[in-house]
């Protein structure tokens, strides 16, 4: 916003606010995405918030998480610790339904 303004000579306009939104969805978007999904799926019921509860056991959880925090973006780029995460989902789910 300060650079827009032109350090403060100039009002911001519509145009303004909606490139800066753009940019903000473009680098933060994956991740609201991603936390949407894990919350229509894990806090849909009880035995879902379960399976949710045991999943954050996980060592594999527990680093994507703090990494995904420590660099706002989603984590996660290890494709088989991605899949054991999803078998160890749904069987977690299986367990707690």
């Amino acid at each position: 916003i300060v650079t827009r303004t032109e350090m403060g000579t100039r009002m911001v306009d519509d145009r303004d606010l909606f490139d800066y939104i753009n940019k903000f969805d473009a680098q933060y978007g994956p991740t609201y995405i991603v936390l949407d999904l894990l919350q229509k799926l894990f806090y849909t019921s009880d035995a879902a918030r379960e399976s949710f509860v045991d999943l954050c056991e996980e060592k594999y959880v527990q680093e994507v998480t703090f990494d995904s925090y420590l660099y706002k973006t989603v984590q996660g780029n290890n494709p088989i610790g991605d899949i054991a995460l999803l078998g160890k989902t749904l069987s977690s789910l299986v367990k707690n339904n």
